[in-house]
């Protein structure tokens, strides 16, 4: 099927228009319907309309309470009939009120392999801790911060005399990729969570 998404960010808008890009080129199977941005300024919000999307930014008064933000998005986006929330660097926790209007629909993109390493700083966390492999998880959204459940997740290597700088290219270009593809899997209807939890994905074809 063809997937309504709702996205919601707060700056570049990098992993937004991977998303763009992919649709454009035909390999995911959906439409944005509404790109949300809780900053004003947010470049990706220019990117959104580039493409001919809706968009709504948010002032910043309106997150002195956030939990009306927070209704305001969940109508906006339940209008238009939206199938998933995307979280692409969107630096607000999305609380009750998106959540229980889109159970097990809001999606995050962590810039590490969950559970490790979450919070607002995962990859420079996890370049200091002196692992040797990090990465991207996709994850369901849930109210604990960077807990529900994994739908995917690519590692990604720190190399020997890797800066930081070189370790954040290399994740987000793992990104740019891993969430367009998990995308296309929820228009497969190929993800499924059983009764622990647990999301596992189902081989092409099957129902």
């Amino acid at each position: 099927m063809t997937l309504k998404l709702g996205v919601l960010i707060s700056g570049e808008g990098s992993n937004l228009q991977a998303v763009i890009d992919r649709i454009e080129a035909g390999s995911l199977d959906a439409t944005i319907e509404l790109v949300v941005s809780s900053r004003p300024s947010a470049n990706g919000l220019k990117r959104a309309a580039k493409a001919g999307i809706q968009t709504l930014a948010l002032s910043p008064e309106l997150y002195t309470n956030p939990e009306v933000a927070d209704e305001v998005i969940a109508n906006q986006l339940l209008q238009r009939h939206v199938d998933y929330v995307v979280m692409a660097g969107y630096m607000r926790k999305v609380g009750p009120a998106i959540l229980a209007a889109f159970p097990n629909s809001v999606l995050n993109l962590h810039p590490a392999l969950l559970p490790s390493f979450p919070g607002a700083h995962a990859i420079e966390d996890a370049y200091l801790s002196g692992v040797k492999v990090t990465g991207v998880t996709v994850h369901i959204a849930n109210a604990e911060y960077d807990q529900g459940p994994i739908i995917a997740q690519e590692p990604v290597r720190i190399e020997e005399g890797m800066s930081l700088g070189e370790l954040e290219a290399a994740i987000h270009a793992v990104e740019h990729e891993l969430y367009p593809d998990v995308l296309q899997l929820l228009a497969e209807d190929r993800v499924r969570m059983d009764e622990l939890g647990v999301v596992h994905i189902l081989p092409a074809g099957d129902d």
